[in-house]
């Protein structure tokens, strides 16, 4: 494939689409691997029997082939995304596009309980209807989640096997060792994690370091700029441990894309059919402060002085901070996929970043920390 490839995006912005560079790759924290400022998320690919908002295999595959062809090499999934159609879609582009292997970054998670006959619609996830060992970290369950998930990939190994959450019917140490030893059987080549508190990646960590255990490298955490609270105590210690950060919900649920909309109302819900059908978003539905519109009217007026859209300006915010090397981004549109890559481009004065951040009020804890 060229690495030339000129694509235009369709949308209010102007800025033409180019492949993303290697020279913009980056440094994947206290590692030798290189990515895409951009991670590929495959939330919204499986089946609508999962959730209505998801997209099936075709247009999925759509949106998988035009981020690889801008250069996106970093794609994150899930093992409970569709019940694991997420991940075979993934395989099965990878596979049909002859892509090699050793080209790509593959990141998928384990914790959440996986209904195999595919006909289940997402429900919260509630421990007491959920058959034993087929959720958590215990040893059992992460091994046959990864063989699971190896065959629905299409793959020999995964490069980044994150845990989805923390499990507090596990010890730690048993977790642990259990991904240590997938790294050491190379099964896993690098391990992450994701939505805990502080304490407890900090826990993980050090006794990963006292066993000689495999250490987590990543760190995947609800941030963007209307939720900043990980600027207490995760990122302090990620970066002070070398560890990289992978935001998750960038643009906030789609509330930074439509910040002019957002901007003057109490109801950040929305319209779109996620909002109204997603089970996990009601979990966002805390009182709307008078800092977010603050910050949203920023938001929009700075993406208009830059010609760029609120969603490109979020995604750059996040590029600028220090310890994330690519935001997990999502997208069900051809369009939005180029208006992310896009983003990585957008520069931002320290006046700038001031100016978007400093109306920041300290709120509730968000995200399904436990």
């Amino acid at each position: 494939m060229s690495s030339t490839t000129n694509i235009t995006a369709t949308t209010t912005a102007t800025t033409s689409v180019e492949r993303i560079p290697y020279t913009k790759y980056r440094k994947f924290g206290n590692t030798g691997l290189r990515v895409s400022p951009i991670c590929f998320g495959c939330m919204s690919f499986g089946t609508p029997k999962w959730q209505d908002w998801v997209l099936g295999e075709e247009e999925s595959m759509k949106l998988l082939k035009r981020a690889y062809e801008l250069g996106i090499n970093f794609f994150d999934t899930a093992d409970m995304y569709s019940n694991g159609e997420s991940e075979r879609i993934l395989g099965k582009f990878l596979k049909q596009n002859n892509i090699p292997r050793e080209q790509v970054v593959i990141a998928t998670k384990v914790y959440f309980p996986v209904d195999k006959s595919g006909e289940q619609k997402r429900l919260l996830f509630t421990p007491e209807k959920v058959v034993p060992n087929t959720s958590g970290l215990s040893r059992k369950h992460i091994m046959q989640a990864i063989e699971d998930s190896l065959q629905r990939l299409g793959t020999d190994y995964i490069d980044l096997y994150i845990i989805h959450r923390w499990d507090n019917n596990t010890p730690i140490e048993e977790t642990m060792e259990a991904l240590h030893d997938l790294v050491k059987c190379g099964k896993v080549r690098y391990i992450g994690a994701s939505t805990m508190w502080a304490w407890q990646f900090a826990k993980a960590q050090f006794i990963a370091e006292k066993r000689g255990w495999t250490k987590f490298v990543s760190m995947q955490n609800l941030y963007n700029l209307i939720y900043r609270e990980e600027e207490r105590d995760m990122i302090p210690l990620c970066r002070d441990l070398g560890v990289t950060i992978t935001p998750w919900s960038p643009i906030a649920r789609g509330i930074l894309a439509r910040a002019h909309e957002f901007a003057n109302t109490n109801d950040f819900r929305g319209t779109t059919v996620r909002a109204t059908t997603d089970p996990f978003l009601k979990t966002f539905e805390n009182a709307v402060e008078e800092s977010d519109k603050e910050i949203l009217r920023r938001v929009s007026e700075i993406s208009k002085k830059k010609n760029v859209t609120p969603a490109q300006l979020s995604i750059a915010w996040l590029l600028h901070k220090p310890g994330v090397s690519a935001p997990v981004v999502g997208a069900t549109k051809l369009e939005n996929v180029d208006l992310n890559v896009a983003a990585v481009n957008i520069e931002l004065s320290a006046e700038e970043l001031k100016y978007l951040e400093e109306p920041y009020k300290a709120k509730a804890v968000q995200g399904g920390l436990q």
